[in-house]
C-alpha cells in the first residue's frame, strides 16, 4: 500500500522520501568507510541543503531560543568550574550520590525494556516495514553500512577500556563474584565488560536511530529529538516543551563529547608517556585537547572531509592490524578458551545482570562502571542516533536492529576478549603487573599489555594514532550535530555556530579535566544523563504508538 501522507509536522511538505538525496560519494577500492560528517551532511529532509541567502541564513538556520539557551547555560557551566572548582566538584558528586542511589536503577530498567522491544519489534510484522518508501532499496550494501557503523561510534573506547576494564575487574571481580586473580576471576572480568559494551548499549543507539530513520525518512520531519514526539504531544513539539528536550538532547551530547575528549586526551598522554617520556600531568592533558579542539572544529568548519575519510581508512586498516599482531604473538589459545566460557557465563547470567542494582550495597562500583557506562551511552545517543538513521535509508526495520545489535557487539566483545584476555594472560601466567599498573592508572592499562610483545614501539604509536583519529572524527561529528540541534535541524548550520560548539566542547572538557579528571568527567556525564534518559524512555513509547498508528492506518 502506498505511503500515506504524515499528518504530522510536515505534512505540508513533501515527504523526505520523495526526494531522495544522492549518496554521498564513496572510494570504489574501499567502499566501507565514510567520513561521519559527510553522513550527516547528506542526511535530512526537504529544502535543509539549499543555498540560503546571507540575510536570511540566520533566521534558516533556526537560531532560536534553543540555541541561545544552551549556549547560555554551557557558558555559565564553564564559568562556575572555573571561579568555583571545589564548589562545582561538591554539587556534582552529591547530585551523583543521590542520583544514583535514588534513580540508579532506572538505567537498568530502561535500557533493557528498550532491549526486550527492539527485539519483539524485529520479530513483529512491523519489522518489515522500510525506513522510507515501500519500494526502496538500501543506499549501501551491507558490509559498507556494517563497517560505518564500526568505524564512526565508540571507537575510541577500544582503546581506553579495551584492556583497562577487564585487567581491573579480574583484579576486584565485579560484586564479590570471585577471588581475585584467579580463573573464575578472569571469566567474570570479561562477562561484566560484555554487559558495558554490548547490546544495551548498542539499543540505546539502535532505538534513536530508528526512531529518527522513521521520523525523516517515512514522515519527512527535522532531525530534532523534539519531532520524535509529535505521536505522543502533537505541535506542542514546536513549542516550550518540545524545545526543552532539545536542550536535553544538546546538554547530553555535548557531555558525552567532552567526556569521550577527556578520555582520548588521557590515553594520548599516556601514549606518549610511554614512547618519550611525555610527563602525565593535567598541562599535557590540556595542550592534548587544545590541540584536538583545534583539528576537529577546522575540520567541521572548513569541510576536509576527503582527510578525515582517509584517516578513517588508515585506522580501521591499523586497527585490523594491531588485532592480528597480538592474536597472532599473544595467547591465541588461551584467549579462544575465554572467548567461549566467558560468552556462556554472560549468557547464563543475562537477566540477572540486567537487574542487579544497589540494594546491597556496590553503589560505588556501580558508579565507577554500569551506570557510568549506561550514561555514557545514553549522551551519546542522540549523535549516534542521527548517524545511523542517515545511513539506513531503505533498510528495513528487522535488518536495522538486527545488523546494530548483533554484529558490533561480536565485534567488540572479540576485541575486549583478545586484548584484555591477553592481559589477564601475562599477568596470571608470566609474572605480569598490569592490573598494579591499571589501578595506579586506568589509562596506562593499554601500553601496558604492548610492552610485553615485540614492535612494542610501532604498536604504541599505532595506538596513539588510532585514539587520536577517533578523538578527531567522532569530535567532529558531534560538534556538527551540536551545531544541527540548535539550529531547528539545519543541514547547514552557520561556520560560526560550529566554531563555538567546537571551541565550548574543547573549554568544558578542559575545565572538567582540571577539575578533576576522570572522577569528574564521570560524575558530570552520569548527572547530565538522566533527566534525558526520560526522553529516550519517552521517544520509545512515541515511537511504538506511531507503528501502530500507521498499522491502523494501512488496514484501512
Amino acid at each position: 500500500m502506498a505511503e500515506q501522507p504524515s499528518s504530522g509536522p510536515s505534512s505540508q511538505t513533501t515527504p523526505i522520501s520523495s526526494h531522495r538525496p544522492a549518496a554521498p560519494e564513496l572510494n570504489a577500492g574501499n567502499p566501507t568507510i565514510e567520513s561521519t560528517h559527510v553522513a550527516l551532511l547528506s542526511a535530512g529532509g526537504p529544502g535543509h541543503a539549499r543555498e540560503v541567502p546571507r540575510r536570511n541564513r540566520l533566521r534558516d538556520n533556526g537560531l532560536g531560543s534553543v540555541f541561545w539557551m544552551s549556549v547560555g547555560v554551557s557558558t555559565l557551566f564553564v564559568v562556575w568550574a572555573v571561579a568555583f572548582t571545589n564548589n562545582l566538584n561538591e554539587v556534582t558528586s552529591d547530585s551523583l550520590n543521590w542520583m544514583t542511589s535514588t534513580f540508579g536503577w532506572t538505567y537498568l530498567v530502561v535500557t533493557l525494556c528498550i532491549l526486550v522491544f527492539l527485539v519483539f519489534l524485529a520479530f513483529s510484522p512491523a519489522g518489515d516495514l522500510r525506513l522510507g518508501r515501500d519500494d526502496e532499496k538500501p543506499e549501501f550494501s551491507t558490509p559498507s553500512w556494517l563497517a560505518m557503523i564500526l568505524s564512526a561510534v565508540m571507537g575510541i573506547g577500544l582503546i581506553s577500556y579495551g584492556v583497562a576494564e577487564p585487567i581491573s575487574h579480574f583484579a576486584s571481580p565485579p560484586h564479590g563474584l570471585a577471588e581475585p586473580n584467579t580463573t573464575s576471576a578472569a571469566v567474570r572480568a570479561m562477562q561484566y565488560s560484555y554487559f558495558d559494551w554490548g547490546v544495551h548499549a548498542w539499543a540505546i543507539f539502535a532505538v534513536f536511530g530508528l526512531a529518527i530513520a522513521y521520523s525523516t525518512h517515512r514522515k519527512g520531519r527535522r532531525t530534532l529529538v523534539s519531532q520524535l514526539f509529535y505521536p505522543l504531544l502533537g505541535e506542542r513539539v514546536n513549542g516550550p516543551l518540545g524545545k526543552t528536550i532539545d536542550v536535553l538532547a544538546v546538554f547530553a551530547t555535548l557531555f558525552g563529547t567532552t567526556t569521550s575528549l577527556g578520555l582520548g586526551a588521557l590515553q594520548v598522554n599516556n601514549g606518549l608517556a610511554s614512547l618519550f617520556g611525555t610527563p602525565v600531568d593535567s598541562v599535557s592533558q590540556v595542550m592534548i585537547i587544545a590541540v584536538v579542539t583545534a583539528l576537529f572544529t577546522l575540520s567541521a568548519v572548513t569541510g576536509v572531509n576527503k582527510g578525515i575519510k582517509f584517516l578513517s581508512q588508515c585506522s580501521t586498516a591499523l586497527a585490523i592490524a594491531l588485532f592480528v599482531f597480538i592474536l597472532i604473538v599473544g595467547p591465541a589459545v588461551f584467549v579462544a578458551n575465554l572467548y567461549i566460557e566467558s560468552l556462556g557465563t554472560w549468557a547464563s547470567d543475562f537477566f540477572r545482570m540486567s537487574l542487579q542494582g544497589t540494594a546491597f550495597g556496590d553503589l560505588e562500583w556501580m558508579q565507577w562502571w554500569t551506570y557510568f557506562m549506561l550514561a555514557w551511552w545514553v549522551s551519546w545517543g542522540a549523535f549516534v542516533g542521527v548517524f545511523l538513521a542517515r545511513i539506513s535509508r531503505g533498510r528495513t526495520i528487522r535488518g536495522f536492529i538486527m545488523g546494530v545489535l548483533v554484529v558490533p557487539s561480536a565485534v567488540f566483545f572479540t576485541w575486549f576478549t583478545v586484548f584484555g584476555g591477553t592481559a589477564i594472560h601475562i599477568d596470571m601466567y608470566e609474572g605480569g603487573d598490569i592490573a598494579e599498573r591499571t589501578a595506579a592508572d586506568i589509562n596506562s592499562a593499554f601500553f601496558a599489555t604492548l610492552e610485553h610483545y615485540p614492535f612494542a614501539t610501532a604498536t604504541s604509536v599505532i595506538a596513539v594514532i588510532l585514539v587520536v583519529v577517533f578523538f578527531v572524527s567522532g569530535a567532529d561529528a558531534n560538534t556538527y550535530v551540536l551545531s544541527m540541534m540548535t539550529s531547528n535541524g539545519s543541514l547547514t548550520p552557520a561556520r560560526w555556530v560550529l566554531v563555538l560548539w567546537g571551541i565550548l566542547t574543547g573549554v568544558t572538557a578542559i575545565v572538567l579535566m582540571l577539575a578533576g579528571g576522570l572522577n569528574a568527567l564521570q560524575n558530570t556525564v552520569i548527572v547530565t544523563s538522566l533527566p534525558f534518559l526520560v526522553i529516550v524512555a519517552g521517544l520509545t513509547v512515541s515511537f511504538w504508538k506511531e507503528l501502530v498508528s500507521d498499522r491502523k492506518e494501512r488496514m484501512k
